[in-house]
């Protein structure tokens, strides 16, 4: 049986993250087929795809840069054909910005960031992706942009005190997003806060606690999982 093909678009300086996130999709089953949108490097066609996930960034989605703009008409297109699609940080808030418009993206007066167990709303219990979150689940999280919480098409399925809308999923369309980072595993975390602590410092970060904190996050996980095991479904 031949496997279900994933894009993969990465949005950040690397094709490839920390979280190597690509590469475990591929474990999960999946055929991924990897392209660097940050690059301007896109598929021709969104024909033959299952699913589609959508990496994080150093760009805000409300940017007017080629490739951005170029993204947003790809999500689009995607709704359209119904494929399956699931964003984490700015991943998320393009996500919002292409299905529910462009204002849904705003800066932030101050950066949230640390480990946080974000509330689980009900709603999250019939959910393909967060089926199996209990009241809170426990990630990383770390962003000077946010998605607003009130849009009628977006559906919050978690939240923290200073974030209304930290997953969500799209009232119509097959796409999920998530704010935070479950990607990153208890082993790479404290490579990754080592490679952005000067970043992270500047935000008020305490890398050297978020270090000695570093979670495995395996409820957070589930929502990974979950995603490809849609994709595969087809």
């Amino acid at each position: 049986m031949t496997a279900r093909r994933l894009l993969y678009l990465g949005n950040g300086r690397q094709l490839q993250s920390v979280a190597k996130l690509d590469d475990r999709f591929e474990g999960w089953g999946l055929f991924v087929d990897r392209h660097w949108a940050y690059d301007g490097q896109f598929p021709q066609s969104l024909d033959g795809y299952d699913g589609i996930f959508l990496s994080g960034s150093p760009h805000g989605a409300y940017e007017n840069i080629d490739w951005i703009l170029r993204e947003h008409d790809l999500i689009r297109e995607a709704a359209e054909k119904d494929i399956p699609m699931l964003g984490i940080c700015f991943g998320q808030q393009i996500l919002a910005s292409a299905l529910c418009g462009r204002d849904q993206v705003f800066r932030r007066s101050n950066c949230e960031i640390g480990y946080e167990d974000l509330a689980v709303t009900d709603v999250a219990q019939d959910d393909p992706l967060a089926q199996d979150l209990g009241k809170t689940v426990r990630m990383f999280v770390w962003h000077n942009d946010e998605v607003r919480g009130d849009h009628p098409d977006l559906v919050i399925l978690a939240n923290s005190a200073d974030c209304p809308n930290h997953v969500f999923r799209h009232r119509s369309h097959r796409a999920w997003g998530i704010q935070g980072h479950p990607e990153i595993t208890q082993a790479q975390a404290p490579v990754w806060f080592e490679q952005n602590r000067a970043r992270m410092i500047d935000d008020g970060g305490d890398v050297d606690a978020f270090i000695a904190q570093s979670d495995p996050a395996l409820e957070a996980k589930t929502m990974l999982t979950r995603f490809a095991e849609l994709v595969k479904k087809g």
